[in-house]
């Protein structure tokens, strides 16, 4: 852990560690399987990162497919990298197909409903339109249940204005029921089995994210992988692969001290008045919020680095400050620098110590962070 820099003019920022980018994709990349494609995920703008400095960067490192959730950040993701394979993982509202074909995106169809209107738009529009197939194998989400789903893939097949471009499911429990995303994995090689070899030549066959990797097989007709959270640094759950690739977390959180002050013992504190001071005590007042992305279920749980010290929160977490309990550390000065998420010196918190107290999972707590956090970016090398 290294003390982080104070970006000048912040109340609160997030630090994002460009070289750890780099060196993450370099060791997913390396760790893959010469044939199997690098799906990167950037939507959230890029799970909070930043999508413009975090596709350019992985444009740099070779990888040139990209996976968004609407059409909205395709249209960003497009004018990044005008040559860029897009994937629309999310389904597409029918008045969003016109825009989805003039940027040359590559849609998910999760119905024959679906099929049938964007099929028939692309030969009004004398266009073939890419196409991949999702098939729900008991996420319970988008994709076409896979009892109908050799049905939507010999429409696709056939269909003039679509051209089936891939093939894919979700897994709903990857990091914690193996012997389920097992019975996931065994129902989308028996849809596969059932494509004739000549149509599914070429195909992009993907079922595994960041979740996924460790029980990824290379014997499998398993061509591509969806790397989100991992890219960025924070493993979703511990594995063998994951050790391998020793991820360095890319995204650190940050905000200002702006006030410092002596309460009496027996003084509630915060919103609600749900903690008592139990001492004489020294407050410190920090500029993040739940408007920024300190969660209120961290209220009387979280705590904050400053000057390299676990700080308690006090109180309620409030939408623009945040009350933390400095009586032990009486050079805290306003001004200093409180660390949300991240380390300083040889101490950290975690996104697991976050997780926890915040009740959220890893993507939530990076996606929570709000416009009015300014990104900070780092290219040194360390």
């Amino acid at each position: 852990m290294t003390t982080q820099s104070l970006a000048p003019g912040s109340r609160a920022w997030a630090e994002i560690n460009l070289p750890a980018l780099d060196r993450n994709v370099g060791r997913i990349k390396a760790a893959l399987p010469g044939q199997v494609r690098y799906v990167a995920v950037v939507k959230a703008d890029a799970y909070g990162h930043g999508m413009a400095e975090v596709v350019s960067r992985l444009l740099q490192a070779g990888i040139n497919y990209f996976a968004v959730a609407n059409v909205e950040e395709a249209a960003r993701l497009r004018e990044i990298g005008p040559q860029a394979d897009i994937l629309l993982l999310s389904p597409a509202l029918a008045d969003e197909y016109p825009q989805a074909l003039s940027l040359g995106l590559t849609l998910t169809l999760s119905s024959l409903e679906e099929a049938e209107a964007l099929g028939a738009l692309s030969v009004a529009s004398k266009k073939r339109t890419p196409v991949h197939v999702k098939v729900d194998t008991g996420m319970g989400r988008a994709g076409i249940w896979h009892t109908q789903a050799a049905q939507l893939i010999d429409v696709v097949l056939k269909h003039p204005g679509l051209v089936l471009r891939g093939i894919y499911t979700h897994f709903s429990h990857a990091d914690g029921d193996a012997t389920f995303t097992t019975e996931q994995r065994q129902i989308f090689l028996k849809i596969l089995s059932g494509i004739p070899g000549t149509q599914r030549d070429g195909l992009l066959i993907h079922a595994d994210n960041s979740s996924g990797l460790d029980s990824f097989s290379a014997d499998s007709p398993f061509n591509a992988v969806r790397v989100g959270l991992l890219q960025y640094g924070l493993p979703p759950h511990p594995g063998s692969f994951l050790e391998r690739i020793k991820p360095e977390p890319v995204l650190s959180f940050h905000a200002r001290v702006v006030l410092v002050k002596d309460l009496p013992k027996g003084t509630a504190v915060s919103y609600g008045r749900t903690y008592t001071l139990t001492r004489q005590s020294r407050i410190a007042v920090v500029a993040a919020g739940y408007g920024d992305g300190i969660p209120t279920a961290a209220s009387g749980r979280g705590h904050l680095l400053i000057r390299g010290q676990r700080c308690p929160i006090l109180g309620r977490v409030t939408m623009d400050q945040t009350l933390v309990d400095v009586t032990d550390l009486p050079l805290v000065a306003v001004g200093d620098v409180a660390t949300i998420l991240g380390g300083q010196g040889s101490s950290g918190i975690t996104v697991t110590d976050f997780c926890t107290w915040a009740d959220c999972i890893p993507w939530e707590a990076l996606c929570t962070l709000t416009q009015r956090v300014r990104r900070v970016y780092r290219t040194d090398r360390t």
